[in-house]
This record gives structure tokens, sequence and C-alpha cells, in this order.
């Protein structure tokens, strides 16, 4: 379709249509440029809210409904190379692999010795009051999990997280011993406790980001128009908030606006006697944004989500890097692939089918032009998807990854014939069933009677 605008375009000026001017060939010189930046756009925006890969729809919009410009330092932020995240940020997720017997323990608690990457940092937490001065539980011995973080404390306030492994304690190296022997560490030495901790794809589960979506009433600042409108707004994952004329715009229009979220100051307003009303003033400008939900509940909805996008913590999950080295490699160069071919991905808001070669890998389905392609144009977190075989319109068999939640995407595949649906589905289905959502994988080990210690 490029080529074909392009071949159009540039045989505007060359007709041999002597009435044509210069002003002619000017405009389609410019409508040339226009649909070759569109493009560009395009190739670089971030697939979050729609396409997969391809999106015809940008992070931002040229201008907003109060005529401002857009945060120009946005598209630095389309993250995950055109990956489709929202579902796998939205909640806690560990990695069990082919560990899905029901008579053995989930591979992200279990202590069975095996091979791991450990990626290890340094956490230092400041010593408070109480009977739990630094605020986290650690189990288990050989190795020491952390396994409850307190919010607000000392530890999470220093990047400690939930599943991270004792390394060492105070300098000295606790892989060996039993937990309560770390415990006794910690509490005999200084009020910084200094630990090396690690963590791998299986143990370490990732932090959930802010996500929110619904109705509000915004402010309309307009020299031309004043007074209250209803916009549908959409806070992602990566801190931005997205606001669209209409609910069914997501993912088929481009936003009204988008305004970076980080380091922004939010609370409840009083100063226009209206109630539920809260404001927003990005870190970047002077503008104030003024918000007015239906309900004081659906205020605290809003400001709690937006709070933690204003308060993001920096830290990727092992396995988001691990797919973004991936992302680098040839399709066959990704080690011990669960499936791979080609397969149609269909794109909704244009309602055509796009063909990409495809690699499974450990829940995350990775999509390329061609087999010689590098590197990936983008792919999909599969975390929590129910894959299903459908038909869909003249397509009598389909595979359907349908999310969890409605809020999320929903996907629609084919491969080349009816068997390949099948070699596809039960791949897809095994690769989703490797991860466990972090409170199930918790609640099911924790049944047992555990020693424990509180610090």
């Amino acid at each position: 379709d490029l080529k074909s605008e392009m071949n159009k375009t540039r045989k505007l000026p060359l007709k041999k249509d002597t009435r044509a001017s210069d002003s002619s060939q000017e405009d389609a010189i410019d409508q040339w440029a226009r649909r070759r930046k569109q493009f560009k756009d395009s190739k670089k925006c971030s697939s979050t809210g729609g396409s997969s890969i391809n999106s015809t729809i940008t992070e931002g919009s040229i201008n907003s409904e109060d005529a401002r410009s857009v945060d120009p330092g946005l598209h630095a932020e389309n993250e995950d190379r055109g990956f489709y995240t929202e579902n796998f940020h939205s909640a806690s997720w560990v990695f069990r692999g082919d560990d899905v017997s029901p008579d053995n323990s989930p591979r992200c608690l279990s202590k069975r010795p095996r091979p791991v990457a450990i990626r290890e940092r340094t956490v230092k937490i400041a010593k408070g009051t109480g009977n739990y001065p630094w605020g986290f539980r650690i189990q288990f011995s050989k190795p020491i999990l952390v396994t409850e973080v307190d919010t607000n404390s000392a530890a999470e306030e220093a990047g400690l997280q939930v599943g991270d492994i004792l390394i060492a304690v105070n300098g000295t190296d606790v892989t060996s011993m039993p937990h309560s022997e770390a415990a006794n560490l910690a509490r005999k030495g200084p009020d910084i406790l200094t630990m090396i901790v690690g963590s791998d794809i299986s143990r370490y589960p990732n932090t959930p980001r802010p996500t929110c979506r619904g109705y509000l009433h915004k402010r309309t600042q307009s020299a031309i128009l004043k007074g209250w409108r209803k916009r549908w707004f959409v806070l992602k994952h990566n801190g931005y908030l997205h606001y669209y004329k209409h609910k069914k715009d997501e993912g088929k229009c481009k936003p009204l606006e988008v305004t970076k979220l980080e380091g922004a100051e939010i609370g409840v307003d009083t100063s226009l006697g209206k109630p539920f009303v809260f404001k927003c003033i990005p870190q970047a400008g002077n503008r104030i944004f003024y918000f007015c939900a239906t309900s004081n509940q659906e205020m605290k909805r809003w400001l709690e989500a937006m709070d933690k996008a204003v308060h993001p913590v920096h830290q990727n999950h092992v396995w988001v890097d691990v797919t973004l080295h991936n992302t680098t490699l040839p399709p066959l160069a990704i080690k011990n692939p669960e499936c791979l071919g080609l397969l149609h991905q269909l794109d909704r808001s244009k309602d055509v089918w796009i063909q990409h070669y495809c690699i499974l890998k450990d829940g995350c389905l990775y999509f390329y032009a061609t087999l010689r392609s590098t590197p990936a144009q983008g792919g999909l977190y599969l975390q929590g998807y129910i894959v299903s075989e459908q038909s869909l319109g003249s397509k009598r068999s389909v595979i359907e990854l349908k999310p969890p939640s409605e809020e999320f995407k929903t996907f629609y595949l084919c491969a080349e014939n009816v068997n390949e649906n099948k070699r596809w589905i039960t791949a897809l289905k095994a690769s989703i069933n490797k991860w466990l959502p972090l409170h199930q994988a918790i609640q099911d080990f924790m049944n047992r009677p555990l020693e424990e210690t509180r610090m």
C-alpha cells in the first residue's frame, strides 16, 4: 500500500496537464511528505492500546483539545519495541516453567536446586521504629526468599521486591544458612541494613504498574469554549494519561492528548465548588488539569492509580530484559522455541490480515516481517490470555487470544490451515500455562506450615 501511494504521488507532478500549476505540484509534494511522516510515526509508535505491530495510532496527537502541544519527550518513552504488555504489567506474574504438575510446587517458589540466571543488586534499608523496623518478611532457606514487603515501608522505598533472593546480609553470604541466622545478622548489624539480593526469571515477580480506564469530566480551558466535557481517559502502565472523545475511539483513533504523569502534582481540589474534583499539574509546563468523577469512590480509584504513575518504580522484570534481548536476534537464533511459523494477525482498525513470521517462547510471541528479518517488529506478552479456536467472518478457523479483562485488547491470529491453527493453539496454551499470578503461587505454597521471620 505504501509503494502504491508513493507511485501515485510521484506521478502527480509528471502528468502531461499543461493546466497543472506550480502550486498543485507543491501540494502534491507536501501531501507525500505528510504521508511519509505519518508512516514513520506509525513505525515508531508503541503498540500498547493498538495493533500489536505496525500500529497507525501514534502515542501523541498533534493538537490537543485545548490547542496545546503534546509532551515532546513522549516518543522517547515508546518502550518494549512495539510489544503489547498491558496485561503483564497490570498484575504480578511468576514463572513456573514446565513444572505444571499439581503435586509439585511452582518453580517460582520451589527450593529444588537447578541452574538459574541470577541478576544481583544491592539494597540499603534504613532502620525504622516498631516491631518490624525494616518492613519486610523472609521465608524458606537455601535460598531465603522475600515473601512480603510492607506498603510505604523503608524496604519498599529502597526497592526490595517480593520474590527477591537474599544472597548477602551486611557483607556475610547467607545462601547456605537458615533464614533465622540471616535475620540475626540483620538485627545485630548497623541501622543501615545492606543486602545483596538476586532474582531470576522464575523467582522475581514483576511490579504491577498503574492502569486505569473510565469516563471523567475534564474542565476545558480554551478561550473559546469553557466548561466540563465528558471524555474517556486511559492511564497506561508507562505512566502516560491518554484521553479520547469516546470509549470506542481507544485503539482506533489518536488520543486527543497524552500527558506524562511522572513527577506531577495531584490531589483533591475544592476551589471550584464542585464535588469529586481533583487536579493534576504535570512536571513539564505550567498547565493545570481539572477532572471531575461521578463519586468519591471513583475519584479515589483514579487518585490511587495516578499516584503510582507519579512515583513509578523504574525496574524491569528480568523476563522483560530477556525478551528485549531476544528482539535483537534473528528468529532462528532464539533458543528452544515452543512453536514457529507463519501467522496472520488481524488489524481490526483496517480489517486486514498482516502476515508475520512468529516465534513462541516462554509466554512471549515475537513478530518478524520474514524469516530473515532482524530485529523483531514487535509482539505480545501472553500472561493471563485464554486461547480458543473461533470462526471469524469468512475464516472458519481463527485463533482467538482473549484477555482476562475487557479493558485489554483481544487478538486474532490465523495460520495457513486448520491443522496449523491447532498446532499453534496447543503450543500457545502450554506457553501461557508456564506463568502464574503471584498471589496464586504464594497462596498455594503458603498452605504448608513454614518457619517465617518478620523483619
